[in-house]
């Protein structure tokens, strides 16, 4: 019987996402102003990015399914930003 171990690639992902979540954490206690949504959204930028390459194994893929992901991810951020349209627009 084979003794099964989980990829380094897989737990290191998760450390990783470990890391930025006490990054993320932390970040809400920081006085940064402004800047604070930038760096909170360039956070979760790489925490999907890593999701993404590691979990859904995007890293090994063709360029034709890097096009695809890619596709699915514009139009998510169209409709992101059309629900958040009403929110903004309101009065």
């Amino acid at each position: 019987m084979t003794e099964w171990r989980p990829p380094f690639a897989l737990v290191g992902a998760w450390l990783g996402l470990l890391a930025l979540l006490a990054l993320t954490v932390t970040l809400a206690y920081a006085p940064l102003g402004a800047a604070n949504a930038v760096v909170a959204l360039g956070i979760g930028t790489i925490k999907a990015m890593l999701v993404a390459a590691i979990f859904m194994e995007l890293r090994h893929r063709s360029g034709l399914t890097l096009i695809f992901a890619g596709a699915g991810l514009f139009w998510l951020g169209i409709l992101l930003w059309l629900g958040s349209m009403d929110f903004l627009t309101r009065t």
